[in-house]
């Protein structure tokens, strides 16, 4: 069933396929399918934009690190890194300061554990509702004949057959739209996401490695978004849909300079161009990153309390008044950042 391959290339890539190594070849065909930095252009083609964007992303609480020292009285340090799943090889070189953290570690725990083929087997089985329109709604109806057209051809070009795209409902797409056909090829041929790349490094060492969430609770989180800002996030992706290299381009030069707080405005700049509005983000933010947080931050909390932790989930958890690095301090932690 090909549902398998929508959700291991959600942008949030919450199932991947089986590790293996990208050949030389394929390595250098990925290389040339690197995109433009959407943000740079926004510098030089709209400077009071950009000093917009930038300005609320340095405003963030706890802004501009990715790897945090997580301390408490008498408990060894545990780590907080802040990732983005995807498989380029700019991200998954782990710097020596993410390294010494997971080399001190006794325990990752990463958003998602259990990656096997009967678990994705199981997610599949019981998510359709999720993931598809049951009640005889069609997503054909709920957008313009020029934007399903486009998330035809988006569908058609996943390698999906062009009829489910009138029973998918809008996040799903919008997650299919956020991978570019490159990093999909990558990830068919089996290259592992920064994410699986520490998971397989924990396991050399033979550390635990566990899981702050299950594959569900994260569709669940993905499908409470209000339905109709499921549609205008989509409607503001399709506007860019040309535009995916360069999307995931802007996402890894963001992470590279540690400025991964201007993602989301910049996001909302974009969304602004296409004419949604920033109330399309409320249901995301929310449902994505502060329920998750508090929800992830519960499960880690025994964990932490032993110490010994390397903790690696995606960066947009870490900062702001409701991120993980707050909710760890007000839980009595001293978190310092590292790099």
């Amino acid at each position: 069933m090909r549902f398998r391959l929508v959700f291991a290339l959600a942008a949030l890539v919450i199932l991947a396929s089986p590790p293996a190594r990208v050949i030389a070849a394929e390595k250098d065909a990925a290389d040339k399918c690197r995109g433009v930095d959407m943000l740079a252009e926004t510098a030089a083609k709209d400077p009071q934009a950009y000093t917009r964007i930038m300005a609320e992303a340095a405003a963030t609480k706890n802004a501009g690190a990715i790897l945090w020292k997580i301390e408490k009285q008498g408990r060894p340090a545990s780590y907080l890194f802040g990732t983005v799943h995807l498989t380029d090889d700019r991200v998954t070189a782990l710097s020596p300061a993410v390294k010494a953290g997971l080399n001190d570690a006794k325990i990752v725990a990463l958003e998602v554990s259990d990656l096997s083929e009967n678990a994705t087997a199981s997610v599949i089985a019981q998510s359709a509702p999720l993931v598809m329109f049951t009640d005889g709604r069609r997503l054909d109806n709920l957008l313009s004949t020029a934007e399903y057209d486009a998330v035809k051809s988006i569908i058609g070009r996943s390698g999906m057959p062009v009829d489910l795209a009138a029973v998918f409902k809008p996040w799903i797409v919008s997650m299919i739209l956020s991978v570019s056909e490159c990093e999909r090829d990558k990830v068919q041929k089996g290259a592992r996401v920064l994410d699986m790349e520490i998971a397989e490094m924990g396991k050399a060492r033979g550390l635990e490695v566990v899981g702050l969430e299950t594959i569900p609770a994260q569709i669940e989180a993905l499908a409470a978004v209000p339905e109709q800002q499921q549609l205008d996030m989509l409607r503001a992706s399709l506007k860019f849909a040309d535009r995916t290299n360069d999307m995931m381009e802007t996402l890894v030069q963001l992470y590279l300079n540690r400025k991964i707080t201007a993602a989301m405005p910049f996001q909302i700049a974009l969304a602004r161009e296409a004419g949604v509005t920033d109330q399309a983000f409320v249901g995301f933010q929310e449902k994505l990153l502060v329920e998750r947080n508090v929800k992830m931050l519960d499960v880690a909390a025994p964990l932490l309390d032993q110490g010994g932790v390397f903790v690696a989930v995606g960066a947009l958890h870490l900062p702001g008044d409701k991120g993980l690095v707050a909710l760890l301090r007000d839980g009595g932690y001293t978190l310092t950042p590292i790099e």
